[in-house]
């Protein structure tokens, strides 16, 4: 709650509908092999093989991840021949993982 002092900013609300894509984004990012799947083509893109190494999990694995970024539209895919490329759909979700670095930095000195 503000102080007294401060100012409240009017605030409408919008249709909990519209939060909905936000939560299936979140969803999405609620797997710590998924949050790496991410973060490695933050760096640039990468082929299936590459991210099943990467991981370590079998490639049927690392594709059903990619699919739900897909799906949310935090990844994107490109044929290349008998491979298949994978970047970001949505570069603004490094900001996420900037605020996620902060986040874990000041829980650990609190510790």
């Amino acid at each position: 709650m503000p102080a007294k002092s401060e100012k409240r900013t009017t605030y409408t609300p919008r249709p909990p509908r519209e939060y909905r894509a936000g939560a299936d984004v979140f969803k999405a990012l609620g797997h710590a092999s998924r949050l790496l799947i991410v973060d490695a083509l933050a760096h640039g893109e990468r082929c299936v093989a590459d991210l099943t190494e990467l991981i370590g999990c079998d490639t049927s694995t690392v594709s059903n991840h990619l699919s739900v970024l897909r799906n949310v539209g935090l990844v994107a895919d490109e044929r290349r021949g008998q491979q298949v490329f994978y970047r970001l759909g949505a570069p603004c979700i490094t900001k996420v993982f900037a605020c996620l670095e902060e986040i874990r930095t000041e829980s650990e000195s609190r510790r």
